[in-house]
């Protein structure tokens, strides 16, 4: 699994994640009726070896990719071949652990200042007087 040099995220033990192989869904011909191509990736996360910060984040999560028991299941069923497909399950699987390894940033409310105050206001009544010189009487000369 290649992954860049930069990655905010621990790297996911590929120990600790199970495969399963299936059969792929849609149109294939017979080799899609015979093959078990597909492939379950099921991590779960208490067990794992990421740190308490990451699995907190994870179980957090609201994806339907997680289940109540706090496993993480991912289909992965786009290649042709089942080791193709488990290194596309294990890419999506890092990525999310990659997503959740940064910390979110905590959002301080702030005021609108005083000049924007004043721009809306003015924006308002330029809006208010073209719509005033539109109406009924205007121009009843």
């Amino acid at each position: 699994m290649k992954r860049s040099v930069n990655a905010p995220g621990p790297l996911v033990d590929v120990r600790e994640v199970e495969f399963s192989a299936i059969r792929a869904q849609g149109a294939g011909g017979q080799n899609v009726n015979k093959v078990s191509s597909a492939v379950h990736l099921r991590f779960d996360i208490a067990a794992s070896s990421l740190p308490e910060a990451i699995k907190e984040r994870l179980l957090a999560l609201r994806d339907q990719r997680l289940t109540q028991q706090g496993v993480v299941v991912i289909k992965a069923q786009q290649h042709r071949s089942q080791a193709m497909n488990q290194v596309e399950a294990l890419q999506r699987l890092q990525e999310l652990v990659d997503g959740v390894a940064t910390v979110p940033t905590v959002r301080r409310t702030t005021r609108p200042t005083y000049g924007s105050k004043q721009r809306r206001l003015a924006g308002k009544s330029q809006r208010s007087a073209l719509k005033r010189s539109r109406g009924a009487g205007a121009d009843a000369d």
